[in-house]
This record gives structure tokens, C-alpha cells and sequence, in this order.
């Protein structure tokens, strides 16, 4: 099955759009250049057909044969978890595998967005993001701030996303954007209790500048607002 992913995937490849995407996505491995729609939807299919049996052998040549796997693949395989029709168990130890393999922001974020469910079965996969972040490592980190960020801004979750945005201590640069961009969307949805936050938190300077500049360039916050928020800049 993995072999006519394959197939189908170099038949789709753009060698400009792979120039462009080498450029603004560092880390990423063995690029062939197809889009993400195509991606989504060639996972769509695979999620109609045999998620399982294609998971499995995606994982296993991860396992045995990281260097020859497409950065594609690995999109497919996490946007598979999010398309197959799995119980919330089976997707959670499809997770904690697919997050192994995560390198680079874009199939984080990218799947990220397409875990929908966590909707319906919130305070399940809340417990699991903090499992994430105490992990302590980068991308495991981002995934639950992105998660957060695209699933869990709601009237019922809003100071916990932010207690954990004021948590969470980590150098690495993916972890502090992911959190910068939390904190600009809590704002934006919330900005009494993000606005509190902004005046008194423990994020390093950069995370909060970044979140300042990030709230600024959205065009839902008021220019008097902006104005406000750029006071609690530090230098």
C-alpha cells in the first residue's frame, strides 16, 4: 500500500513548489514538493480504505528506514490519524508514535488542525496535551500548544491555555513561537484575560514580544488596542 502512496506522490511532485517549501520549512527531509490539498486528500482516501494497515507500514519504515522516507509521508501518516475513523484509545497510541517523527512545524501544524475530535471528547485530550508538554521535548511541546491553540480556546479552557502558555520554560525557538502565536489567539478571542496576562507573566521577553507583535498584525484588534498592548513590550 505504502508503494502506490509512493507512486502516486512522485506523480504529484512540483519542483518549484518544493524550492519554495525547502525555504520556509527548515528541518524538513526529503521534500518532493506536493501540495498540502493534495496531501489531505490522498490521506482521505487511504482513511476510507485501510488506515490501519497503512499507519502501520509507514511506522515500521520509519523505524527501519528513516533517511529514504518522504517529508510527505510523514503529513500522510499524521493527517491519517486525523481522517480514520479510530477510538480516541487507537488514536492516542497512534500519537504518541507519529509525534517521534515530527521534525519541522509545518506537519505539526498541518496536523494539528485536522484533530477536530479533541472537540468531542475535550477534557480526554487536554489531560493528554499536558502529558505532551511535560515531556520537555520541542516538538512534542509545540504539538500541545498548537492543539491548544486550534482546539481549546473556549470559554471553558481559556485560563488553562494561558496558565500553561505562562508555564511552560523551554529554549527552543519552535516552543516560544507556538506560544506567542496561543497567546496572540487568546487575545484575539479573549482579550480581557489575555490582556491581564500580557501585564504580569513569566514568558521570557522574546515569547512575549513575539505575542505583542503577533496581535498586532491581526486585523481583529482595534489600532487604540495595539496601541495599548505594544506598552507591555520589554527590552
Amino acid at each position: 500500500m505504502m508503494n502506490t502512496i509512493r507512486e502516486q506522490l512522485e506523480s504529484l511532485s512540483e519542483t518549484d513548489y518544493k524550492k519554495f517549501n525547502e525555504k520556509i520549512v527548515p528541518g524538513a527531509r526529503n521534500m518532493l514538493g506536493v501540495r498540502l490539498p493534495k496531501l489531505r486528500q490522498i490521506a482521505k482516501e487511504i482513511a476510507k480504505q485501510e488506515p490501519v494497515r497503512y499507519l502501520e507500514e509507514i511506522e515500521q519504515a520509519l523505524l527501519t528506514k528513516r533517511d529514504q522516507i518522504y517529508y510527505e509521508e510523514i503529513m500522510i501518516y499524521g493527517l491519517v490519524i486525523g481522517y480514520a475513523k479510530l477510538t480516541d484509545e487507537e488514536r492516542k497510541e497512534w500519537l504518541e508514535r507519529f509525534l517521534c517523527h515530527i521534525d519541522n512545524w509545518a506537519v505539526c501544524d498541518s496536523c494539528c488542525m485536522t484533530y477536530k475530535w479533541m472537540k468531542k471528547n475535550p477534557e480526554y485530550w487536554w489531560k493528554y496535551l499536558e502529558e505532551c508538554i511535560k515531556k520537555g521535548e520541542e516538538y512534542s511541546i509545540r504539538f500541545a500548544v498548537v492543539c491548544m491553540l486550534d482546539h481549546f480556546i473556549d470559554h471553558t479552557y481559556i485560563e488553562r491555555v494561558l496558565q500553561w502558555c505562562d508555564r511552560i520554560q523551554h529554549d527552543g525557538y519552535y516552543v516560544k513561537m507556538a506560544v506567542a502565536w496561543a497567546v496572540s489567539v487568546c487575545f484575539v478571542k479573549y482579550p480581557e484575560p489575555t490582556y491581564k496576562f500580557l501585564h504580569k507573566n513569566y514568558m521570557d521577553d522574546f515569547t512575549q514580544n513575539k505575542a505583542i507583535q503577533k496581535i498586532c498584525d491581526s486585523y481583529r484588534v482595534t489600532k487604540e488596542m495595539k496601541q495599548e498592548i505594544k506598552s507591555f513590550r520589554r527590552r
